[in-house]
């Protein structure tokens, strides 16, 4: 009778936690206006029609001639005014695609959106910087 009184507790504690996670747990918190929403999907249409996902990364998926941009927005050695010259100018390995300042504002909301859903990866950077810093 314990087990029949367990298996169908379990069982209904699977259901109510499925309803969770596939209803409100998966909501980002994250809103924007229809006109930040249409920037940040013209910059993410720019950054795949420019192959950057070829020499850089995001969430971990991409190329590795580049850096890693998921976090570029916050960081406090890189941040938006870098993002923007790079894109300007190009650097060092990356070209010049002659991008126009409505272009670069797109790409720069897109990376900023990014840095935004990006927060499990700066929480376990943090992690290992402060492990890295206890040696």
């Amino acid at each position: 009778m314990i087990r029949l009184l367990t298996f169908f507790s379990l069982v209904v504690l699977f259901v109510v936690y499925s309803a969770v996670v596939y209803t409100t747990g998966t909501e980002s918190g994250i809103r924007l206006t229809t006109a930040e929403q249409q920037l940040i999907n013209k910059g993410k249409s720019l950054y795949q029609a420019k192959n950057c996902q070829a020499c850089h990364q995001l969430y971990g998926l991409g190329g590795y001639l580049g850096p890693d941009l998921t976090t570029a927005f916050s960081d406090k050695h890189r941040g938006p005014g870098l993002i923007r010259a790079l894109l300007r100018s190009g650097g060092n390995l990356m070209p010049d695609f002659k991008f126009s300042n409505q272009q670069i504002d797109e790409l720069i909301a897109y990376l900023k959106y990014v840095d935004t859903t990006a927060t499990p990866i700066k929480e376990t950077r943090a992690k290992i910087q402060r492990g890295l810093s206890n040696r």
